[in-house]
């Protein structure tokens, strides 16, 4: 049973947004000795009411608080919104779709889709912006957009929202090693950056000399 290390996160997650650059250092720190999974956990899917006000300020908090810990860039100016319904279920069907499509580009798709949400205050409850930033990843447009609506993304969608609760992860980020076989350990529920979740790793059996 080989370990592999496997990211549930969601696109829309303001915390995910702020480890971003943990995980592209883990996967180029780790890139020869561990291959990385990724799951949709599913923050907000279904969601139908637009954002209110007082969700507005409470999410706005959550931003600055990222931004100050993390660095990542945030254009605030996405809280003028009116009328905005924060679903994160197509973004993290957009997610599913590259992965079935491209697997390789998954990883870059979701920094992309990430930075086009926080830093440039895009909306990636679009279709059509998701079909942009998949085309501008490398992904056929055309393909992107027909997987992107077929049944079988859907329920594979949905399935990692399941699957993410059955491992019980209750907040993203969640970072876990292992493998189906022999089960997983956890090596961050939540953020926490590059040089702890390295030694988290690196405890588990791996000393990389680099």
């Amino acid at each position: 049973m080989v370990p592999y290390l496997l990211y549930i996160a969601d696109p829309m997650c303001s915390w995910c947004w702020g480890f971003s650059p943990v995980i592209d250092a883990l996967r180029d720190h780790f890139s020869c000795e561990l291959s990385m999974r990724l799951l949709m956990g599913g923050l907000r899917p279904g969601t139908t009411e637009p954002m209110s006000k007082p969700m507005k300020a409470d999410i706005s908090g959550h931003w600055k608080h990222v931004q100050k810990v993390s660095g990542q860039p945030f254009d605030l100016s996405f809280f003028d919104r009116t009328g905005f319904v924060y679903d994160t279920e197509p973004a993290c069907r957009a997610m599913v779709t590259v992965r079935r499509l491209e697997p390789d580009l998954v990883f870059d798709f979701l920094r992309k889709v990430q930075e086009a949400f926080y830093a440039q205050n895009r909306d990636v409850t679009d279709p059509r912006v998701l079909a942009d930033i998949a085309e501008g990843s490398g992904v056929d447009r055309e393909q992107f957009t027909v997987e992107f609506q077929t049944e079988e993304t859907i329920r594979e969608t949905w399935k990692d929202f399941e699957t993410s609760r059955r491992l019980g992860v209750t907040g993203f980020p969640t970072l876990l090693i292992g493998s189906e076989e022999g089960g997983y350990e956890v090596i961050t529920a939540g953020y926490r950056p590059w040089e702890a979740v390295k030694e988290r790793i690196e405890s588990c059996g791996l000393r990389i000399e680099k």
